[in-house]
């Protein structure tokens, strides 16, 4: 079978590889799964070039989400074969891939493969983190890298929420797609002042929490926008460099920094808290009420092209693999 392969961390589209590799066989309670479509996030670029939370153990597949059908189960599996799957694990970008059963959600019907690709990822991080930001109906929050797949997901939870949002951009041709979903106001951080700006936006006060995937400048100016007793959520590091954090503003603002990641939070909330989670998120991408465009698909024997256009800044959707 043909699979994503990377032998050293580098820049991707220079050491992925679509590599011949032996069909794998599941174990006590894994399943195999004939991907169909795999997404291209952040995360899985990170991996690659050895700077997530989770090191690549060389050789090493790529990819960390997909919808595919269970094609061979091992001992202890209650789910059956044909059954189509969204799932996790490393190594989705292949044509086969093996799983855990208990990461795998039964796909609704009404779900198309574009969507059921993206289900975890973005959707659970999105759902979980404004859990976590706990802002009133009428408060605000502040997304940095708003024209993401995730800040897309941020604004049309906050928005049936009646959260209001401050999305930053770098560049303003997703503005009026922004605006769409529904987020309340957005700063182009090159072009304006953006704690000036959130100040003029919520009458002095600032905003209850930020969502942060960027760092750098832009998490620390973003840092002055919170309100007292605010706090800044950090899920990502785009720009590769940390924020500057004044001592002085944490004190006397009584301002909170945690970082927030996915699986850290899967294993820290009981099993009540994911249901609920899956439930609702499925519920609202099988709707349709969860939009999660798709930009562009590519092969495997495609994969540079594919993660260079998946860091393409302006992108409006998602970058599928299929296999």
């Amino acid at each position: 079978m043909k699979s994503i392969i990377f032998d050293k961390p580098g820049k991707p589209a220079d050491i992925l590889k679509n590599t011949d590799v032996p069909l794998p066989e599941p174990g006590p309670g894994e399943v195999r799964i004939k991907v169909i479509a795999a997404p291209i996030n952040p995360s899985d670029i990170m991996f690659v070039q050895n700077l997530y939370g989770i090191r690549p153990q060389l050789p090493s597949g790529a990819g960390f989400e997909g919808v595919g059908v269970i094609d061979a189960v091992g001992e202890g599996v209650p789910l059956g074969i044909g059954t189509r799957v969204s799932f996790t694990g490393v190594g989705t970008w292949a044509e086969y891939a093996i799983a855990h059963h208990r990461s795998l959600i039964p796909v609704p019907d009404a779900m198309s493969d574009d969507i059921a690709a993206q289900l975890f990822v973005n959707p659970f991080t999105a759902y979980a983190m404004v859990q976590d930001a706990n802002v009133p109906e009428g408060g605000w929050l502040m997304i940095t890298a708003a024209g993401s797949a995730f800040g897309k997901m941020v604004i049309q939870l906050c928005t049936m929420r009646g959260i209001n949002t401050i999305g930053t951009v770098r560049r303003d041709d997703l503005n009026n797609d922004l605006k769409a979903l529904g987020l309340t106001e957005i700063v182009n951080v090159e072009t304006e002042n953006l704690a000036a700006r959130v100040k003029q936006i919520t009458d002095g006060v600032g905003v209850s929490c930020v969502l942060d995937a960027v760092g750098g400048q832009t998490a620390t100016e973003a840092l002055t926008c919170l309100a007292k007793g605010g706090t800044m959520l950090i899920y990502g590091l785009l720009s590769l460099q940390d924020p500057q954090i004044n001592a002085g503003l944490l004190i006397f603002r009584e301002l909170t920094i945690k970082g927030f990641w996915l699986t850290d939070w899967m294993r820290r909330v009981d099993t009540n808290t994911r249901q609920d989670v899956a439930k609702n998120v499925i519920g609202l991408l099988a709707s349709g009420k969860f939009q999660l465009p798709v930009e562009a698909s590519y092969s495997l024997d495609q994969i540079a092209e594919a993660v260079e256009h998946a860091d393409r800044p302006g992108r409006w959707g998602k970058i599928l693999v299929k296999p």
